[in-house]
Order: C-alpha cells, then sequence, then structure tokens
C-alpha cells in the first residue's frame, strides 16, 4: 500500500460500483456497490493492496459504509451472454441490491451496466474511494468463493491461483480437463477440453 495514496471521497449520495474476476479461466464474476458514510484510509485499486491489507479494509468497509451489496454472474451466465456482458450484469444486481438508493453511481471502466444511469471511470478503483471500495469487497468475495470452491474441486489449485491462468492452473488444467467451473469459452479452457 502507498500511504500517500489519497482517493476522491465522493460522499454519502454516490455509489461506487467495481466488479472482479473478468480475466480469470474459471469461477463467477462478482461485482459490489459501495456507499460510504466517509472516508476510509488506505483505500485503493484493489490489485495495489496485499491480500491481508484487502482483507482488513474489506471488514472496514462492512462496517463502516452507509451501504454495500455484493452480486455475482455464474459460470454458465459468462458461458451464454459472454463476459463483459455478466460482468455488468453482475454490476447491475449489486447496485439493485444495495439497502438505500444513491443519487449518483459511478461504476469503473467504460461500459455502463444496462437500463442504468451511470458515470464511468476509466481506473476510477485507484481515483474514487467509493469505486475503490468496491473492488476491494469484489476481489475479496471472489478469492473467498475461489477457496471455498477449491475443496470442490481439488487438483487445479483454485485456493491458489483464484481461477487465473497461471502456468500452474493451466498444467492442472491440461492434466485433468475443464471442471464445471471453467469458462468454456475462453481459448485456454476450449483447447483443455478438446477431445474430452
Amino acid at each position: 500500500m502507498n500511504p500517500m495514496v489519497l482517493l476522491q471521497h465522493v460522499g454519502r449520495d454516490t455509489a461506487g460500483v467495481d466488479e472482479a474476476g473478468r480475466g480469470p479461466l474459471a469461477g463467477p464474476v462478482i461485482a459490489a456497490a459501495v456507499i460510504l458514510a466517509g472516508p476510509i484510509p488506505g483505500l485503493d485499486d484493489s490489485k495495489r493492496l496485499s491480500a491481508q491489507r484487502r482483507l482488513h479494509l474489506a471488514r472496514q468497509i462492512r462496517q463502516e459504509a452507509a451501504a454495500w451489496s455484493i452480486a455475482w454472474a455464474s459460470v454458465w451466465e459468462i458461458e451464454r451472454d459472454n463476459i463483459l456482458q455478466a460482468s455488468l450484469q453482475a454490476m447491475a444486481r449489486a447496485i439493485a441490491a444495495l439497502p438505500r438508493r444513491p443519487l449518483r453511481i459511478l461504476v469503473d471502466g467504460n461500459q455502463s451496466p444496462p437500463g442504468l444511469l451511470v458515470e464511468t471511470i476509466v481506473g476510477g478503483d485507484g481515483q474514487v474511494d467509493a469505486i475503490a471500495a468496491a473492488g476491494i469487497l469484489a476481489k475479496v468475495a471472489r478469492d473467498g468463493e475461489m477457496q471455498d470452491l477449491d475443496a470442490c474441486y481439488p487438483g487445479y489449485g483454485f485456493a491458489r491461483h483464484m481461477g487465473y491462468g497461471t502456468d500452474l492452473h493451466l498444467q492442472a488444467l491440461h492434466r485433468l480437463g475443464p471442471c464445471p467451473l471453467h469458462r468454456r469459452g475462453f481459448a485456454p479452457v476450449d483447447r483443455a477440453g478438446e477431445g474430452r
């Protein structure tokens, strides 16, 4: 964590929205929406934080935020609709699940969830505190889900790589073939499943 990072605080009427899990070869995509009650020191893009720091901040966000929610899109939805559309659907679900309605919604990236009036900010998770908070909640939730699913599908190492295309994962995929958690529309998974 860079202690000099100061993100823009957007206030109690604005929700930040982000997702985690667009790039992996396996598992759901998870999104979160957060309305912060006040600034939380140390928030940053989740990719720049250690796993331990993300866990600490996620607990603090859940305790101190004015409102928060987490939602996901399944592997089946990713395969049916494509990863972008599934990610946007997860974001829309997270927004809808907020226990209070924000006046303004800021979404990380350049794509809007369908049917919603939002503002998109490329790199927003490194600029706006509510988006960073949402990214942290989404990442922690997805990592936890993949760690739990590792017990259901042993041998792939999901608890270590969270479904990303690491060498360890690709070797297991080649050896074992795809499991129900794998996104068969992704090229490495498709190749591993040929002839099985």
